[in-house]
């Protein structure tokens, strides 16, 4: 048996990602959807907030396009916090890759989804219609924690009246309920003093001189 452990890449070691952000997801990944189906649509006769520029002093104002890709990727791989969007932000690739390794904070987001909820619940359920309307998902699996988007076995099904508005209500009712939780997460989470976390990671490195 060999006398050492497998050897570990070093933090500070350069290592060769792509050189394009474009190269982070494949040109099949769900990700792409998100993206597109926002630049197809006309934010400022949405009358999204901060959709039209203004011109004058102050710092430049979000896009709100980058947001809300954000919110749909979230939505779809059930996250459902704020912070935790933050966080995607900086470590999961697929975010990288949509909103152009844009780092809004959570504020910024959750204000976001205040600022704009009625249009962005109206976006989420015509989102919906499109996936399922191109066969890409169950309309029932929707918006659950580990859920792939899946697709239909069969898409020549006819869909009666009554069976459209119980898929409608049932896609408005998920929505309804992920926004709910939102807020609701985000007001039970506090705020993660930096500064703490930093002195616990010095008390640790004191306890064992060795190992800093």
């Amino acid at each position: 048996m060999s006398g050492s452990h497998i050897t570990k890449i070093g933090r500070k070691q350069v290592l060769l990602l792509p050189d394009m952000i474009e190269d982070y997801i494949d040109e099949d990944n769900p990700t792409r959807l998100f993206d597109s189906f926002v630049d197809s649509l006309n934010l400022k006769e949405m009358c999204f907030k901060y959709a039209v520029l203004e011109e004058g002093p102050g710092r430049p104002s979000y896009n709100p396009s980058d947001l809300l890709k954000l919110y749909l990727w979230g939505y779809y791989n059930g996250i459902r916090s704020s912070r935790k969007l933050e966080n995607e932000c900086y470590r999961n690739v697929e975010v990288m890759w949509l909103i152009r390794k844009f780092t809004p904070d959570f504020k910024t987001i959750a204000d976001f989804r205040k600022d704009n909820i009625d249009i962005v619940k109206s976006l989420f359920h015509e989102f919906n219609l499109f996936l399922r309307d191109n066969g890409l998902f169950k309309s029932h699996d929707v918006a659950v924690d580990g859920t792939k988007i899946k697709a239909l076995n069969s898409m020549d099904r006819s869909y009666t009246r009554e069976y459209l508005k119980k898929e409608r209500d049932r896609v408005d009712e998920r929505i309804e309920k992920y926004f709910r939780e939102m807020d609701e997460n985000d007001a039970m989470e506090e705020d993660v003093d930096k500064e703490k976390i930093k002195k616990a990671i010095e008390t640790l490195k004191e306890s064992n001189p060795e190992r800093g």
